[in-house]
């Protein structure tokens, strides 16, 4: 049996781990809802400053779920698999890409990095050095029971834990939530497609 042992959420106004609320959004601050998080909880990592929203939302989460569970680092690093996923692909950046192109004539390096959705679990893994599985999917809309089969086919694999989460990065909004699936993580809530619902919280359409 597997276990649910972390979770975050990041919406729109409030970011929360674990159902507690460590930060809420500043209407008034010239910083970005992501720029707040990090700022407020003292993350030092330069490199946030250069990723897309995507990549920025995936350090957060990630980050502050290895606070909620630090017995993460006892793990081999390739026994954390990663399992993520959107509605929107790299949307996004594709965007302000295209607008580069259009008005300066030439597409920016710094933006082209991030035009696949991907790229996400590459800063999290390089960052962490973590080598096991990795997969980036677009779905319609939040699916718990592709999530919980999926991670399961992966821990049947060697995976002793599966960072698995749904990267909804939008204009007009923000629907993060990243959650740790152990193998042996007995502590947590039992991992399947019910409770995972009930800790998502929202179901995209």
């Amino acid at each position: 049996m597997s276990f649910i042992t972390a979770y975050c959420h990041i919406t729109s106004d409030s970011c929360l781990v674990n159902g507690e609320e460590i930060v809420t959004r500043d209407s008034l601050s010239n910083d970005s809802w992501l720029k707040q998080i990090y700022k407020s909880q003292e993350f030092v990592y330069p490199k946030f400053y250069k990723m897309d929203s995507l990549a920025q939302a995936g350090f957060l989460a990630s980050e502050l779920i290895k606070r909620a569970q630090p017995n993460l680092s006892a793990y081999q690093d390739d026994e954390i698999a990663m399992l993520f996923g959107n509605q929107y692909s790299s949307a996004e950046s594709d965007i302000r890409f295209k607008k580069s192109y259009e008005e300066h004539g030439a597409p920016s390096p710094a933006l082209f990095v991030y035009t696949l959705p991907n790229i996400v679990l590459g800063e999290i893994a390089i960052l962490n050095k973590w080598f096991g599985e990795n997969l980036f999917v677009v779905l319609p809309k939040f699916a718990p029971d592709f999530f919980v089969s999926y991670a399961k086919i992966l821990m049947s694999k060697g995976s002793e834990a599966v960072l698995c989460g749904w990267l909804g990065i939008g204009e007009e909004r923000s629907d993060v939530f990243l959650f740790l699936v152990e193998k042996q993580g007995n502590a947590g809530m039992e991992f399947n497609a019910g409770n995972l619902h009930k800790l998502a919280g929202f179901e995209l359409v």
